[in-house]
């Protein structure tokens, strides 16, 4: 089974630089694959790369992708 990535959105930092904001494509956000936890509410688990998150956090990149990853399909 082949893994796939489907891009969501974007992480950058603001321009304060106390917070992450995290932009989300409203039309891939509602087609992304939702699950359940057990007291029944739906969630959407979205990654972004935590090497690349840094480098935002220290000034060495503006931006990163903020995806969703799943198996096949």
């Amino acid at each position: 089974m082949a893994t796939k990535s489907q891009l969501v959105g974007y992480v950058r930092k603001s321009k304060s630089g106390g917070a992450l904001m995290l932009s989300v494509d409203a039309e891939a956000f509602s087609k992304a694959k939702k699950y359940s936890s057990a007291d029944g509410r739906e969630f959407v688990r979205l990654v972004a790369n935590l090497d690349k998150v840094q480098e935002i956090l220290q000034g060495e990149r503006e931006v990163t992708s903020l995806c969703q990853i799943s198996n096949g399909e």
